[in-house]
């Protein structure tokens, strides 16, 4: 028997603003009886659906009595590594709140690149790696990082545009967002899940639709047949594995990846980025019991100072000539405390103001250094002003 009534596909864009008309927006719906079509957005002057649109009006169907679910392609959360750069809590209401207080994407004339260049909101403060990766990325295979912004695939821009509208829906309409509610939907309610529509769209496309079409009407339409054929349940079953089940929890999950039968080398992959440890013979749960608790104390990576969206760390145990490392804007690189030498990459201006900082706290870098050696504490370095 199915549980839903309406199955919704919604291929996003992070393209624009939230009130611009996007031919990259596109919604499918199915229901029990009737097959998958497109769903148009209301009558209005413009053509194509917005995100503000798409939001009121599943707004609307979630608010309706018949259970619906949807499916929206982008990334619902971020990758563990992301929570304890920052110190948040393993919440994710609280990660949305924090989130869209420093990317207010949702305002209707922003556009993401003005939060990222820091234009407006403050994103410079809650900046990801590029390399930091959702372990359902990693088991999904070909998943991008959802701090990967402008290469072919990338999900950062949808994702860092969409999140605040996650917040929105829950605010306006309570669905069931799995699997950070729960891993089991509740009979009766509307739930939204977090989709990859290149695990689906292997048939063959109608020569009409544009790519973005076809995955939306693939979201909705595997939904539907799924309910109908009694696979939805197992999955969105939770994984066997206690780890894993704590590590989707925060991340979140990408339906149709199998949560149950996760590939060894892709818990070694998240492991190593999630860890930076070179240690190979831990288990999953050594390696990532640290980063599943609430910061205590020392953090794992110390970070020593931050400004314009900079951050300095140190790390313990590290050999070599004294160094520190910066990271900005998913862009990461190590400098020499004594010559100013830079391993790794960032951008001009973010080179220049690093450069600047040093030469004003040299002796105070390597101080830290020497602590660090000893395993002591790091102590706070003023900021560039």
């Amino acid at each position: 028997m199915s549980h839903f009534h309406r199955y919704i596909g919604v291929d996003y864009s992070g393209a624009a603003t939230p009130t611009s008309s996007l031919k990259n927006l596109r919604v499918f719906v199915a229901t029990r009886r009737d097959a998958t079509r497109e769903e148009p957005p209301p009558p209005s002057p413009r053509k194509y659906w917005t995100r503000r649109g798409i939001a009121e009006w599943l707004v609307a169907r979630l608010n309706e009595p018949e259970p619906a679910i949807v499916g929206i392609d982008h990334a619902f959360s971020f990758p563990i590594a992301y929570f304890r750069r920052h110190r948040l809590a393993r919440d994710w209401p609280a990660f949305l709140d924090d989130f869209h207080r420093h990317w207010p994407t949702d305002g209707d004339h922003m556009y993401v690149d003005f939060v990222r260049d820091g234009h407006d909101g403050a994103g410079r403060s809650r900046m990801g790696n590029t390399r930091w990766r959702r372990l359902t990325d990693i088991a999904a295979g070909s998943a991008k990082s959802p701090f990967h912004f402008d290469v072919q695939g990338s999900v950062a821009k949808s994702t860092h545009a969409g999140l605040p509208w996650l917040r929105y829906l829950r605010r306006q309409a309570a669905p069931f967002f799995w699997p950070f509610d729960s891993w089991t939907i509740p009979a009766g309610r509307s739930a939204v899940v977090e989709v990859y529509p290149r695990l689906w769209n292997r048939g063959s496309r109608p020569t009409k639709w544009t790519g973005d079409q076809f995955d939306a009407f693939v979201i909705a339409d595997w939904l539907r047949k799924a309910d109908a054929g009694g696979r939805l349940p197992q999955a969105l079953a939770p994984p066997a594995d206690a780890e894993i089940r704590k590590i989707a929890e925060v991340e979140g999950w990408i339906l149709g990846v199998d949560q149950q039968r996760v590939p060894p080398d892709a818990l070694a992959k998240y492991a190593e980025s999630a860890t930076r440890s070179q240690q190979t013979s831990h288990s999953l749960l050594e390696r990532t019991a640290s980063l599943l608790r609430p910061p205590a104390g020392e953090p794992a990576v110390p970070e020593i100072s931050r400004f314009y969206g900079i951050v300095i760390t140190m790390y313990h145990r590290e050999h070599g000539v004294p160094h520190f490392h910066a990271s900005y804007g998913g862009f990461e690189a190590s400098i020499e405390i004594e010559s100013g030498h830079v391993r790794g990459t960032l951008p001009p201006h973010a080179g220049a103001l690093v450069r600047d900082w040093l030469a004003i706290h040299r002796r105070d870098l390597l101080h830290n250094w020497h602590q660090a050696r000893l395993q002591k504490p790091l102590v706070p370095i003023a900021p560039l002003e």
